[in-house]
């Protein structure tokens, strides 16, 4: 009997040390494995860039005139398009919806808007 008690207990004391590896990998799993908080301390420019020396114009990086092609190309496209997209209103459906039912019956159609 006290052998079995032994085996048991040897059992249960092995699970409880492999508990702790489980639970202290199930937060790197929510958090996607990000390895722990970063933090930058603030430095108070704008972006973490030092402004440069007074006379001397600020370097532009590389991807910088990509990204401003890219969005205000992309509004004046948007823009445009607005402009000349199709008049889909109900109001306009209608009216024309009903001058050819007019024309149909043989009406005079005179639209004058009040």
């Amino acid at each position: 009997m006290s052998r079995i008690l032994g085996a048991s207990a040897q059992n249960i004391a092995r699970s409880c040390r492999a508990r702790p590896n489980v639970s202290v990998r199930l937060p790197e799993i929510r958090r996607n494995a990000s390895g722990g908080v970063h933090y930058n301390q603030p430095t108070g420019y704008l972006f973490g860039e030092k402004p440069p020396p007074s006379g001397q114009r600020r370097k532009k990086e590389d991807w910088e005139f990509l990204w401003y092609a890219g969005m205000f190309g992309g509004m004046i496209f948007g823009g445009v398009l607005l402009c000349y997209k199709p008049d889909t209103s109900i109001q306009t459906w209608a009216l024309r919806e009903a001058k050819e039912r007019m024309e149909a019956r043989g009406e005079k159609v005179e639209y004058k808007p009040s």
